[in-house]
């Protein structure tokens, strides 16, 4: 072979293998793409809306917020959730803070060049299905993808929360602070199970009205006793007339009527404020003459319980602990 023909065929292979490389470059870019642009069809509040199958740019509002956060979505815009941040991590709250607000804390506060700005592949609203109506989705919609997932029943939180991390596709943490919380929640229920057995429970909520005379009676399923369900509290009763959302677990009979709504307690649980301060609404029932002559007030089986609002695995986590340590007494006797 003369080296004139071996420089020859150098040559075409050496052309072969950079044109090979190109095919490789142009396929693997062709991947990418195709990853980037792949979508899924999402049952939300709102319809079935076709999304980004891995959204890398999120906008959350509502109680998508903190649960997002807990989830380490890929968020670039939040709105307000200040209610939340007594029960958020040093970790999460830092995170909450850093994160631009493009929403207050109502939904009728939405900023929608805020949210345009921050150039969202995805937009997960958070919100009660009446509520929705505050906000211009269709204006939303021309931005980025919209879920609209809020809650129904208090105690739904839990679903709730988990929709709203597979839309973010960030269900990895949020599938671990569910494995956590509920190992938690079984432990204490184990300690509590010989007395919390023998007790039927009754819980003061914290949105009564003083103005109107009334008070705040949550039943089992409801934002006060959900949580301590999960440890084995048992809520008798039900509402007298049920409504939507949370009017089907709770209800506001006026203060008279404290005899008859909690005669058959054997213990009371009544909400307090994060700090463990008490609300005037709840300060009302317990200033109460008849609240003081309660069988289960009387026999000194009475129990605040912070963080009552959690919506999210990492803040329940706080509900569990504030349980924890409020019906420790229990067990003394």
């Amino acid at each position: 072979m003369s080296i004139r023909r071996t420089s020859g065929l150098v040559g075409i292979l050496s052309l072969s293998l950079v044109l090979a490389g190109c095919g490789s470059s142009s396929e693997d870019g062709g991947s990418e793409a195709s990853e980037k642009n792949s979508t899924r069809v999402f049952a939300a509040d709102n319809g079935k809306i076709t999304i980004p199958a891995d959204p890398k740019r999120v906008v959350a509002t509502g109680y998508a917020v903190p649960a997002l956060i807990e989830a380490d979505a890929p968020l670039v815009g939040i709105s307000s959730w200040k209610r939340g941040e007594p029960m958020m991590s040093k970790e999460d709250l830092a995170e909450y803070k850093k994160l631009t607000k493009v929403a207050g804390e109502q939904a009728a506060e939405t900023n929608y060049e805020a949210i345009a700005e921050a150039e969202p592949d995805l937009i997960v609203i958070g919100v009660p299905a009446p509520v929705l109506g505050d906000i211009d989705v269709e204006r939303l919609e021309s931005i980025a993808p919209v879920v609209a997932i809020g809650p129904s029943l208090p105690s739904a939180w839990r679903d709730l929360s988990r929709k709203q991390a597979d839309a973010a596709g960030a269900t990895e943490e949020f599938d671990a602070g569910q494995k956590a919380y509920e190992a938690k929640a079984a432990e204490l229920k184990t300690k509590y199970a010989d007395v919390l057995s023998q007790l039927q429970l009754g819980h003061v909520g914290a949105y009564g009205e003083v103005a109107k005379g009334n008070f705040h009676r949550e039943f089992g399923g409801s934002w006060g006793t959900n949580i301590a369900q999960d440890v084995g509290a048992t809520y008798y009763g039900k509402v007298k007339k049920a409504g939507p959302g949370s009017a089907a677990v709770s209800e506001y009979p006026s203060i008279e009527e404290l005899p008859d709504a909690f005669a058959e307690a054997d213990a009371l649980t009544y909400s307090v404020n994060a700090d463990g301060s008490v609300s005037e609404a709840v300060q009302y029932v317990l200033d109460s003459k008849l609240w003081k002559n309660l069988p289960a007030v009387k026999a000194g089986k009475t129990f605040p319980l912070r963080y009552t609002e959690a919506a999210t695995y990492g803040s329940a986590m706080n509900t569990l602990d504030a349980i924890d340590t409020s019906f420790a007494p229990l067990l003394k006797r």
